[in-house]
């Protein structure tokens, strides 16, 4: 059995462990920082703070049989503040066209820009690899559970959801886009500025170009790569665009990776969130659910099943051994 709840301080090992796996800005190979991010994450549960910015929600997948962490995914209240802007690079085209050489041009274009009343932002989801291809797709649960908690708890969040997608990066891990641009103007390396942002924006708004940036005068592996995502991030993009979330023309300045969003109203899995009254049975199930038990408890216990069941004139029937975790026979959740 498996089961999805928030990090707590205990997992930190397995944690870790898990974000030696990818590289993200929201789950840093730290183990000081993670530390840091977990203890946040129990508070913010427990009793989120007004200033949504200061919230982050860290999810983990549990395999019940070997007590181990297998995956992670956060939800960061807010991401853009006065103190720490979102930047991105608006992506745009210019129109040239010259009366007497009866030629014109159509430039792809990109310039930076800020947002200091951001988005709640979905990241850093994480699956260990051995648990990929799982019957009960582990890596969509993961990320579904982000919905399911925002969808029970809207006040805590803002309207609009921000994703931010990888980009592809060459043979060799570097982004395309960087070295054409960001290394120019900021004289680091990649992983570096990466890292630095996560604390300091200043530079980006004092060293990289405000005019626009013309495309064309970039190598064609950085035109290639902006707003593109990298092929393992491909299945979330179409699942992200499946739920309603849609390309905003934006990416990050670094490497170009692709931003989303959508409204909280427009997400068709927190649509069809409802309460479901249960029956317990033998027979194979046809689809899966997240599944709370009803009437629910408080933010800081928020424990998820992942349930196959079969939807009987508006009766969910789940597994018999779910039976003592359902007394009252009814569940809040969605099939995903």
């Amino acid at each position: 059995m498996f089961i999805l709840r928030p990090a707590k301080i205990g997992d930190l090992d397995q944690v870790y462990e898990l974000s030696l796996l990818m590289n993200f800005i929201n789950l840093p190979r730290e183990r000081e920082t993670l530390e840091k991010k977990i203890y946040n994450s129990e508070k913010s549960f427990l009793n989120a703070h007004q200033d949504l910015s200061k919230n982050q929600f860290l999810f983990v997948l549990e395999d019940l049989s070997s007590k181990k962490v297998i995956g992670i995914s956060i939800i960061h209240g807010k991401h853009g503040t006065e103190d720490e802007p979102h930047f991105f690079l608006k992506v745009d085209q210019e129109n040239k066209y010259s009366k007497s050489l009866n030629t014109g041009f159509i430039h792809g274009t990109l310039k930076l820009g800020h947002e200091t009343n951001g988005y709640t932002e979905i990241g850093g989801l994480v699956l260990d690899g051995a648990y990929r291809g799982h019957k009960l797709k582990l890596g969509k649960a993961l990320s579904f559970i982000r919905f399911l908690y925002i969808g029970l708890n809207k006040h805590l969040f803002t309207e609009n959801l921000h994703v931010e997608l990888m980009p592809p990066f060459d043979k060799n891990g570097r982004s395309p886009l960087w070295e054409a641009i960001g290394r120019k103007f900021l004289n680091m390396e990649y992983l570096d500025a990466d890292i630095l942002s996560r604390g300091n924006k200043e530079f980006i708004l004092s060293l990289f170009p405000r005019d626009t940036i013309y495309e064309t005068l970039l190598p064609i592996e950085a035109r290639d790569a902006i707003g593109k995502v990298g092929k393992e991030t491909l299945p979330v993009k179409r699942m992200l665009e499946e739920i309603g979330f849609q390309y905003t023309n934006q990416v990050d300045p670094f490497d170009g990776g692709p931003h989303f969003r959508a409204s909280v109203s427009n997400i068709k899995c927190i649509k069809n969130l409802k309460e479901f009254k249960l029956s317990f049975s033998d027979t194979l199930a046809e689809d899966l659910y997240l599944l709370r038990p009803f009437p629910l408890d408080d933010n800081s216990s928020f424990t998820v099943y992942l349930c196959p069941a079969k939807l009987n004139n508006d009766i969910l029937e789940i597994g018999r051994e779910f039976k003592s975790i359902f007394p009252n026979q009814t569940a809040v959740g969605f099939n995903y």
